[in-house]
Formats: structure tokens, C-alpha cells, sequence
């Protein structure tokens, strides 16, 4: 049957898990390719509202197999959290729950340098989550970093940890407040908890696909967010789309039988960097407001602006989507107009493309489209032409300028809130 990959397309928090819930019912393996417990996807299901971070939005489907990847990175506490949190909403995750081997560790020393380097970088700060993924990352291409298949190894699991510690503590002396042999001490606890949950993925995906299996994979984050294509270096640590999956999950290109885009109907963004449709105004302030934008794993309020249809060009001539999922359209019902970016120009030169240099990009001239709002509630409407005609005007502009068909339309937070074109 093949895979589906199910990526963000602007700055992260596109509503990626509603869109994955759906599919996922329908799925019997859900994959994570990258990441770690810096992603947050929020699913509302029977009324139940459930939060996701390492863990892939599958697990809320009961016959699915959900899998961490060999490209994430994984806080070994968190892991047991989440699986603890939803225990307690009832879903019994017992042998539908896996992680390579192969993936990294993110230790609590990862943590410490996270905030240590926020510091460090004074003004010019990412805007990190201080979860420490972007130093486990850091340690993984350094090849100095621990993956999950070393945590069995206890005399090999000491001997690098400590080599990290003290290689950091040259580095940051007594700013850096963290002790090795507690943190080892977790993990003689921990090791014999997690082995039931690890496997060596390439002979899973590997019988996955020869079985036919219906695969599902949950981007994390988005392409603006990307190590290479995002607005670097206000980016996450790790390759957020099409590529990240082909390299974190071993599914090979020919597996592939789909890729959609999740795209909301205005912008937002979470820490640091250039925002070119930014609103810092009454409508940044509404749409923030209505749109309930604060950040699922940090709580920060989300940056807002209108919809910029430059970056999710952009996006689509990375990823090559085959379609869209348009979100969160309802958070726009009560604007009495609208505006849609088109292009971008800088000292008088239309961009061809989404620049990489930071310092144009925070200075671009934006070129908008402005669009009558419709007024009227969209949540609950069944179909496209249940929309208001503003509404579905709106929607078809955004489908033609990018070039691909939106299949998807969220109208709301609730699972049955999404109109299938």
C-alpha cells in the first residue's frame, strides 16, 4: 500500500497530528523519522485531548504500531511520561510502541548545554525549547553521542557519558551544574524498562512493506524549521522534511506513495528569527487569541501574521507535495478582511524564491493580495461548498498560486472538524 508522509509546511504547529489522526485509522504502522520531545501534536478524540511529543499520534488508534525512528532523538524519561499520560486516558499502548536502536539519547547533560548555549548566544538566541535536541544532534555529527542500542552496555554506556561530561566541563567549568553519576545512576533503573520498547528497525520497515502495510510517517516541526532549507540559524537541528524521512526511517523513495503538506490558514512561529507577514498589531493579537496559539510544549505564546504563501511555495518546491491540508481556516471567520503575501522584493528586485541570507529576509518588502472575509462561522460545515463563498475564494486561491490540491480543510479542533475534498 505504500507510505504516507505528513509534513509542516511554514514554522511548525500546523495541526499535523489532526490530519495524522485521521489517517491513522486507517494505518497499521505510524512512523516518527526525526525529532525529539521538542514536537507537540495535539489530537482532540472523543472529546479526550491528548498531547504528543516523542511519541507518534498512531498510538490514539489501538490496532496501529507506532515507531521512533533512527533519525529522532529521545529523552528516555519523557518517553516513559507521555506512555504514563496516556495510560491514564485509558489507550493501551502494550506492544504497539517501538524505538530504533539506532536513535540518539538525550541525556538531562544535553538539557544543561541547551540553556548554557541560549545563554551564550546573548541576544542573537535561537528561541530553543531548552529540551537539549539541537546539543544531541550536535554530539551525533561530532560522533561523540550515545544511541539507544549503548544504553545495554553499562561499562560502555559509563565510559562515553563521562567522556561527554568532562569534554563539556573543559568547555563551561562550574556554569555547567550537572552530575554524570546521578544521571547514571537513572539509568541502571531505566535500562531494563526500556529493552522491551527497542528494535532494529530496517527488518521491521523491511516486513512492513514486503506485508503491504499501510504506513503512516509524522513529520515533526516543518520545512521553515529545517537544519538546511529553514531560515538557519533559527532553525531546529534536524532535516524536518522529505529528506529527513528518507534518511531516518530506511522506507526508501519507492515507498513512498504520497507527501502532504500541512499548512494553517494564517502564519505563526515560535522563537527567534525574521517573520516577514509578522503582525505585531490588533490582527497578530486576534488571530493569536482566537487561534488559542501558545506552544504545546513550552506554553509560549506563538508569533502571528497572515498567511505567506512565498514560504509555503517554498516549501511545496522542497517536499514536492501531491496535496495540501489546509488548517485552522475558522480562526479567520470574524475578519472583516484579509491579506494573502504573494511575493517578496528586496532593494527594489522581485525574489525569484525564499532568500537565505537573514538579513534580506528581515528586511524584504512583502507584495499582498487582500480577500474580503465571509463573517460567518466555517466549523461544522460538511462539505467545500458548505463554506461561505469568501471563504471557499480564499481556499482556491491558495490552491491555485501553489500549484497543488488542498484535499484537507480544518474548520476546528475537534477530529470531525475537517472537510475531505
Amino acid at each position: 500500500m505504500g507510505a504516507t508522509v505528513v509534513v509542516g509546511g511554514q514554522w511548525g504547529d500546523e495541526g499535523k497530528g489532526k490530519l495524522v489522526d485521521i489517517l491513522c485509522s486507517s494505518a497499521q504502522l505510524c512512523c516518527r523519522a526525526q525529532g525529539g520531545d521538542n514536537a507537540g501534536h495535539t489530537i482532540v478524540a472523543n472529546g479526550i485531548t491528548y498531547d504528543f511529543h516523542i511519541l507518534p499520534s498512531g498510538l490514539v488508534n489501538p490496532s496501529c504500531i507506532n515507531l521512533i525512528g533512527s533519525g529522532c532523538v529521545v529523552n528516555i524519561p519523557g518517553f516513559f511520561r507521555e506512555l504514563e499520560a496516556l495510560q491514564k486516558h485509558g489507550l493501551d499502548t502494550a506492544d504497539r510502541i517501538f524505538i530504533s536502536d539506532r536513535a540518539h539519547v538525550v541525556f538531562d547533560l544535553h538539557k544543561k548545554l541547551d540553556g548554557l548555549e541560549e545563554v551564550e548566544l546573548g541576544k542573537g538566541l535561537i528561541g530553543t525549547t531548552r529540551k537539549g535536541i539541537g546539543p544531541t544532534y550536535s554530539t551525533k555529527m561530532s560522533r561523540s553521542g550515545i544511541r539507544i542500542s549503548d544504553v545495554f552496555d553499562q561499562e560502555q554506556l559509563e565510559t562515553k557519558l563521562r567522556r561527554l561530561e568532562s569534554s563539556f566541563r573543559k568547555r563551561y567549568g562550574d556554569l555547567l551544574e550537572y552530575d554524570v553519576e546521578e544521571e547514571l545512576a537513572r539509568f541502571k533503573v531505566y535500562t531494563e524498562k526500556l529493552r522491551p520498547f527497542v528494535v532494529d528497525q530496517i527488518p521491521l520497515l523491511k516486513s512492513a512493506k514486503e506485508s503491504n502495510y499501510n504506513i503512516l510517517v509524522e513529520g515533526a516541526n516543518a520545512i521553515m524549521l529545517d537544519i538546511d532549507y529553514g531560515t538557519y540559524p533559527f532553525v531546529t537541528s534536524s532535516n524536518t522534511g522529505l529528506g529527513g524521512v528518507l534518511t531516518g526511517l530506511t522506507l526508501g523513495w519507492r515507498a513512498i506513495r504520497e507527501v502532504i503538506g500541512v499548512v494553517k490558514a494564517y502564519t505563526t512561529r515560535v522563537g527567534s528569527g525574521p517573520f516577514p507577514t509578522e503582525q505585531l498589531n490588533e490582527v497578530g493579537e486576534k488571530l493569536q487569541s482566537v487561534g488559542r496559539e501558545f506552544g504545546v510544549t513550552t506554553g509560549r505564546k506563538r508569533r502571528c501574521g497572515w498567511l505567506d504563501l512565498v514560504v509555503v511555495k517554498y516549501s511545496h518546491e522542497v517536499n514536492d507535495y501531491t496535496a495540501l491540508n489546509l488548517t485552522k481556516l475558522d480562526v479567520l471567520d470574524d475578519f472583516d478582511t484579509l491579506q494573502i503575501a504573494t511575493e517578496y522584493s528586496y532593494d527594489g528586485q522581485t525574489l525569484e524564491s525564499f532568500p537565505a541570507n537573514l538579513d534580506h529576509l528581515a528586511n524584504v518588502e512583502v507584495k499582498y493580495r487582500e480577500f474580503p472575509g465571509w463573517k460567518q462561522p466555517t466549523t461544522g460545515a460538511k462539505s467545500f461548498a458548505d463554506l461561505p463563498e469568501n471563504a471557499r475564494k480564499y481556499v482556491s486561491f491558495v490552491e491555485e498560486f501553489v500549484g497543488v490540491k488542498i484535499r484537507w480543510i480544518g474548520t476546528g479542533p475537534a477530529r470531525e472538524s475537517m472537510i475531505t475534498r
